[in-house]
């Protein structure tokens, strides 16, 4: 059993449970700030895959696509306490700071971290937050999220040009995009704002490079995949359906099934 307990604002969360489980958030839209308590969590992102491991602290970009897997450690416990450092919060820091970005940041969009004493003592500090979230107020919110900017910008006076930069992502290659992230599972305007396109523009677009709509194209290349999987890597199918960007076993089945004729277990089979 997993439990996520959020702060009254979604400010701060903490993650605990007691059996290896997926998370559920494929889309992080603002920057994180993540320490880890006990366990492990393995991240897949877009430029590969790294291990948090207990006592590092992970400060991910907003605007990317990341599959997070939370292991237990040998007690089979796991816990990790999150801050989102919202773009609105930021924001109002830049200004009552006068802090201007000079430049675009272009480093890594996920970066591990051993916090010093401040940092290890600033998560510790967020623990009555956790526990009573209904006395916080918004300005008591607001002081923890600038001492964690403080802190940030304390171990590296870079991170200003990740925190500041307010761009959104500019127009990019459509093809090259989406076959290398089909499987990710979000919505629509996800995979569109990546892309640097509105909603209405990343449809029109991507019939004209696809012939398909998004929805129907997502579906054809995670089914075709499953197909590989299963007939040239030999994975049974519980092990590959969420990488793959389907919501449950059951819907992978019926999707199978309606294309292939078989289910994937049957396909598996007749494999053999």
């Amino acid at each position: 059993m997993e439990t996520i307990i959020p702060q009254k604002d979604n400010s701060f969360v903490y993650s605990c449970t007691s059996k290896d489980q997926w998370g559920y958030e494929q889309f992080i839209s603002e920057h994180i700030l993540a320490f880890q308590l006990s366990g492990e969590t393995h991240i897949f992102h877009q430029q590969g895959i790294f291990v948090l491991k207990k006592g590092r602290m992970l400060l991910a970009r907003r605007n990317q696509f990341a599959k997070s897997l939370k292991i237990t450690a040998t007690d089979n416990e796991y816990k990790a306490v999150s801050i989102i450092l919202k773009t609105e919060d930021l924001k109002k820091y830049a200004a009552i700071n006068n802090i201007v970005c000079d430049k675009k940041y272009s480093g890594k969009n996920n970066m591990v971290l051993k916090p010093d004493s401040y940092l290890k003592s600033y998560f510790q500090s967020l623990i009555p937050y956790l526990e009573q979230p209904e006395v916080g107020n918004s300005k008591m919110i607001f002081s923890k999220i600038t001492e964690a900017i403080e802190l940030l910008l304390n171990v590296n006076p870079d991170f200003k040009n990740l925190l500041f930069d307010f761009t959104e992502p500019h127009k990019i290659d459509l093809e090259d995009f989406m076959q290398h992230n089909y499987h990710y599972n979000v919505p629509i305007e996800n995979f569109a704002k990546l892309t640097g396109r509105s909603i209405a523009a990343f449809k029109r677009d991507f019939i004209k490079v696809f012939n398909l709509s998004p929805a129907k194209w997502l579906k054809e290349m995670r089914l075709k995949e499953a197909y590989r999987l299963i007939h040239q890597d030999n994975k049974r199918p519980p092990d590959i359906y969420l990488d793959l960007g389907f919501e449950n076993l059951s819907h992978f089945y019926t999707a199978f099934k309606n294309k292939y004729g078989v289910t994937p277990t049957e396909s598996l089979k007749i494999k053999k």
